[in-house]
């Protein structure tokens, strides 16, 4: 692969560069020790400006208002945001448009995406599925009646799903396929329950008895959820690398100026070690998902899947982003653990991220299995 980024995709890292510029982590309230969210909505006026930049239609192509970039791109920005814990759904709304543009029906896609690159309609998925080790498709059944499709079941951790226009749910056919609809928020059927993440936002438990759906609302394609699914993982990896690359910044900046026995503790050699320990993890993180967003924007023929690609950038994502902020807290001293200090709130993110990517040994056994199934000649 090359790993040298185009005039457009360094454009747009650019451009999110000087959206996030204004941005406090700080100015956000620390999660509560009692559940509740930080804020009754993400940041509106945030998602207006990214609207105008053209940053939220990104995958999307020049018909439908967009600029028509790859995944590249968007982890370039989103990697950006994460700098800042920007608080909008960016992640969700790309990439759901994206599975839009390929594989919804022609009306549908135009339709709609117009809407997403205008930042009039916000788009989120429900990834998750419920509490446990089932995947997300098995949370939700859908059964198809003559023009109309209808969805029964509960998918929790759905990020921004109390704010999101439509969440692409995928759902398990009586004959073991996966469709992935898109269930507006205030349909006939579908009730939200309030959930929290680590880092203090809300998300939502979906239940939906009997949701009826149009059959354009519904996209039947083999390829749309594990389409959807590869780059949701690939974003949250850009995320978790734009957080930890912030974090270490704050860590050298301020072990450089914390001074005992008169000399900054950042000339103390143990204090050095953690911190290229840590540096090391970060480009680490960075080859691996820069190696797995190429084969999600190519869909390049290898000897292995793109599934090994994401199983090894999602190892040393959440291991990386984990230790990264453990080190960070360690080297702050009692200062990192102030809740009034924005490390706190990368912390919290960071576990957050964490978790939405899965324990790192499910993973070393998944890339096992594929390693097995395809040997290398």
């Amino acid at each position: 692969m090359d790993f040298t980024f185009t005039e457009e995709q360094q454009a747009a890292a650019e451009t999110a560069r000087t959206v996030f510029a204004d941005v406090a982590p700080d100015a956000v309230p620390s999660p509560a020790l009692t559940p509740t969210a930080v804020a009754d909505d993400f940041d509106r006026p945030l998602w207006q400006r990214l609207a105008a930049t053209d940053l939220l239609g990104l995958l999307v192509a020049p018909e439908h208002g967009g600029t028509g970039l790859d995944p590249v791109a968007l982890c370039l920005v989103l990697r950006e945001s994460a700098r800042v814990l920007a608080r909008v759904p960016l992640l969700e709304t790309t990439a759901v448009a994206h599975v839009l543009q390929h594989h919804a029906p022609a009306g549908t896609a135009a339709a709609l995406l117009p809407e997403v690159s205008a930042g009039r309609l916000v788009l989120t998925a429900a990834a998750h599925g419920t509490t446990g080790h089932e995947p997300a498709e098995s949370a939700v059944t859908a059964r198809h009646d003559g023009t109309h499709w209808i969805l029964d079941g509960a998918t929790d951790h759905v990020p921004w799903g109390h704010h999101a226009d439509l969440t692409a749910v995928p759902a398990r056919t009586a004959d073991g396929r996966t469709v992935l609809a898109l269930v507006p928020r205030d349909h006939t059927g579908l009730a939200l329950d309030a959930q929290y993440g680590t880092h203090g936002e809300r998300l939502a438990r979906l239940r939906l008895d009997a949701v009826r759906l149009d059959a354009d609302r519904v996209l039947d394609a083999a390829a749309a959820w594990p389409a959807l699914r590869a780059l949701l993982t690939t974003g949250t990896c850009a995320l978790a690398l734009g957080l930890g690359e912030q974090v270490l910044t704050m860590t050298s900046q301020y072990t450089g100026k914390r001074e005992q026995f008169g000399h900054p503790v950042a000339t103390f050699q143990a204090v050095a070690v953690q911190a290229a320990d840590r540096y090391i993890d970060l480009r680490a993180m960075e080859a691996t998902l820069w190696q797995a967003a190429w084969r999600v924007s190519t869909a390049a023929e290898a000897a292995l899947p793109a599934e090994a690609d994401l199983a090894v950038a999602k190892i040393w994502a959440a291991e990386g982003v984990r230790r990264v902020v453990q080190t960070a807290q360690h080297l702050h001293g009692g200062f990192g653990a102030d809740t009034d200090y924005p490390l706190h709130r990368y912390h919290a993110w960071a576990k957050y991220l964490e978790l939405s990517l899965g324990p790192a040994a499910a993973h070393e056994e998944a890339l096992g299995d594929l390693i097995a199934a395809h040997p290398l000649d």
